[in-house]
């Protein structure tokens, strides 16, 4: 009889890859102590003790810990194959993640047009910043994301759909109204700033933009940050400050006079993508789905 169990190795993995109890309780929606609980068990189970606990910044794997790590990575890459291909669930569920731009401007569009040839589907959308749908991805809890950002592409595949400007947006005052479209970069570094937040895919390209331009983002005066753009667009229109956004977010607003927008200049655009698992077996659905969001953006 094994006294080992597929959790204890879920989350021996998942810490061994974050280097951190926190981050893996964090992705696995666990306790910290649960997590230790069960690396505890798993280490008694063995008797090896697979983490130096002495490491000051992340928690590193023994000699033993890098022996079974391997082993244990298979396994549970095996369960989550293994699961994908069992019978799908009565409606057909398809879990899809995205990140904050593609979630209000892209999937509404790509999920009603797929609801149309596959009526007998269910869909539940979770949202998150691009770092968060990446992890979502990771632990299994979704198989198709939807990011502004790449950030793994050893273990993700990237398929581009649409490619997005990032513009810096003003209120439509006196002050700005006269001021030539190619001014954006002074005005960035001149102006307070309310940012999106740190993991953003928004924020991590305009921070890869910056430096790009010979520009530390530290040069930034950020006044405020904020997750939703909506809430950033309002504070904009108020006069708190400038913001560098997704020209999809605020083409609605610019073209009703209530922002005013700057371009920033050459490689101030990303691709929005879908993000797939290179390691997962998609179930049938998810694999129906991510064809057609591969022709939907062919078209």
């Amino acid at each position: 009889m094994l006294d080992i169990n597929l959790k204890q190795l879920e989350v021996f993995v998942t810490t061994a890859e974050y280097g951190s109890f926190t981050r893996a309780a964090d992705v696995l929606y666990l306790s910290q102590s649960t997590v230790s609980s069960h690396i505890r068990s798993l280490e008694e189970t063995l008797g090896v003790l697979l983490f130096d606990r002495a490491a000051r910044r992340r928690v590193a794997l023994t000699e033993a810990g890098k022996r079974i790590y391997p082993t244990a990575r298979e396994i549970v890459d095996r369960c989550r194959v293994l699961q994908s291909n069992l019978p799908e669930r009565e409606g057909n569920l398809l879990t899809v993640g995205a990140s904050t731009v593609p979630a209000q401007y892209l999937i509404p569009r790509l999920l009603a047009d797929f609801s149309r040839q596959r009526p007998d589907c269910q869909f539940l959308l979770r949202r998150g910043d691009s770092a968060g749908i990446h992890e979502l991805l990771r632990s299994g809890q979704i198989a198709v994301g939807f990011v502004g950002m790449r950030m793994d592409e050893k273990a993700f595949r990237y398929v581009p759909l649409l490619e997005d400007h990032l513009v810096l947006v003003t209120e439509n005052s006196p002050c700005f109204q006269d001021l030539p479209a190619e001014v954006g970069l002074e005005l960035l570094l001149r102006e307070p700033v309310i940012a999106r937040e740190t993991a953003s895919g928004t924020w991590l390209e305009t921070e890869k933009w910056l430096r790009g331009q010979g520009i530390l983002p530290e040069r930034l005066h950020i006044l405020a940050r904020m997750e939703n753009p909506d809430a950033i667009r309002r504070a904009v229109a108020r006069g708190m400050g400038v913001s560098v956004l997704s020209s999809l977010v605020v083409e609605e607003d610019a073209a009703a006079g209530r922002l005013r927008t700057f371009e920033l200049g050459q490689g101030a655009w990303r691709q929005i993508c879908m993000v797939l698992p290179k390691r997962t077996a998609l179930t049938a659905t998810q694999t129906a789905f991510a064809d057609f969001v591969r022709q939907s953006a062919a078209l």
